[in-house]
């Protein structure tokens, strides 16, 4: 789900007495989608409500748009002047340099226990947590009821029924009966999910290697190209050339009959006056039992030193109420236990059970290799190709699997 954006630089978590001062550096992500619910606005008043309790502390907030908060971290980071704290969308490559300071030595051990333990698990390089989960979000099939109840059709729960379900489509005349968003955007995202629906994924989790080029794997791409794509299921838009953000923005005109979303979707199509249903992704037999989950990060570099105040402050943010706070300003997922228990049972939450529900069977990005940056960008490129006519899926798994074993020999 990293793809919001907005930069928040906090100055100050300090010492509590005495004269001294520290200003804590905070660059952060914009998760809103205007001014007017700008992530600016949430860290302001947390960091108010913080300095309130904490005399001699000082924060400044800075916020980037996801396009240009990694870029700029990195920039900060090369040119020495790394921030105290960073909430971006990868901690590995910084991890792997001995930049961050572990979770361990800033986090109490009640804050830490209460993370969400998958996510958490996916902080971590070489069994040790560097980056701390900050945001989330599940995938769920999205379907039009209106277009569905039109076809006589329900929910699918396989791919034989998906794909009979798109051809009823295409016979009404739906634009995107399913739309395959495999465009350089968010393809890793798209290709993982159906990974995981075909018993695949990124990786062999048993051997810890990359696994792209798989037997599961190719079957799932082989049977997208000849059952969905090949069939001309997909929409008028090859879906090489399909980025996320317009399939959904597709799904919210009423254009498409499937696709796979996350939670913003259900207020973009709520927006334009869609009603829609929400399943678990198909699978070739039944329901998929694993989802794609997604984190974005937050982590803090030891450059300024500071462990002692960093660690209270990030003490506070993961404070439950604003845990809940953010998660329910921006349609995400708690990270923690504690609100994700909440939310659960609260009827204000209601739309996100579904996800919530997902969480705990999803499977992250290997982010925690510093390999995977240049994996994913490479599938970004190529994955779309998989599924055009004349096309070898194996052959350009084979490629992408290379290039993840060199990724991987280079580190």
């Amino acid at each position: 789900m990293s793809a919001l954006g907005l930069t928040a630089v906090l100055g100050g978590c300090g010492v509590t007495g005495g004269s001294d001062e520290v200003t804590l550096k905070l660059v952060a992500a914009d998760y809103g989608d205007s001014p007017a619910n700008s992530s600016q606005k949430y860290w302001d008043k947390l960091v108010k409500a913080y300095e309130a309790e904490h005399p001699g502390v000082s924060i400044d907030v800075t916020v980037y748009s996801w396009n240009d908060v990694d870029a700029k971290v990195k920039a900060m980071v090369d040119a020495g002047e790394a921030p105290d704290m960073a909430q971006i969308g990868a901690y590995a490559d910084y991890a792997a340099k001995d930049l961050l300071y572990p979770a361990d030595d800033l986090l109490s051990i009640p804050v830490q226990a209460d993370l969400v333990s998958q996510l958490a698990d996916a902080g971590q390089v070489d069994s040790v947590q560097y980056g701390i989960p900050f945001a989330s979000s599940t995938r769920l099939l999205f379907y039009n009821k209106t277009l569905f109840e039109k076809a006589g059709l329900n929910p699918p729960t396989t791919w034989k029924e998906l794909a009979a379900d798109a051809a009823a489509l295409k016979a009404e005349g739906v634009k995107y009966p399913y739309a395959l968003p495999l465009g350089p955007e968010e393809a890793q995202a798209e290709t993982m999910q159906w990974l995981l629906s075909g018993g695949g994924g990124y990786t062999d989790t048993d051997l810890g290697t990359y696994s792209i080029d798989s037997t599961e794997n190719v079957a799932t791409f082989d049977w997208l190209k000849n059952n969905l794509v090949g069939k001309g299921l997909t929409g008028p838009v090859a879906p090489g050339e399909l980025n996320r953000a317009d399939a959904f923005a597709a799904f919210a005109a009423g254009d498409v009959g499937m696709l796979n979303g996350h939670p913003s979707l259900m207020q973009m199509a709520e927006k334009k006056g869609v009603k829609f249903g929400m399943v678990p992704m198909p699978g070739v037999e039944g329901p998929t039992k694993m989802s794609m989950g997604v984190a974005d990060w937050m982590m803090a570099f030891k450059q300024n030193g500071h462990a002692e105040q960093v660690g209270e402050f990030l003490n506070f943010v993961y404070d439950e109420q604003n845990v809940l706070d953010f998660s329910r300003e921006y349609d995400l997922l708690p990270v923690t236990n504690s609100a994700s228990t909440v939310m659960t049972a609260a009827k204000e939450d209601a739309d996100l059970k579904p996800f919530l529900e997902e969480l705990p069977l999803s499977e992250l990005y290997p982010v925690g290799r510093t390999s995977w940056a240049a994996v994913s960008a490479e599938i970004k490129k190529q994955i779309g190709t998989t599924v055009t006519s004349g096309s070898s899926p194996s052959l350009i798994l084979g490629q992408l699997q290379s290039t993840a074993t060199r990724a991987e020999s280079a580190e």
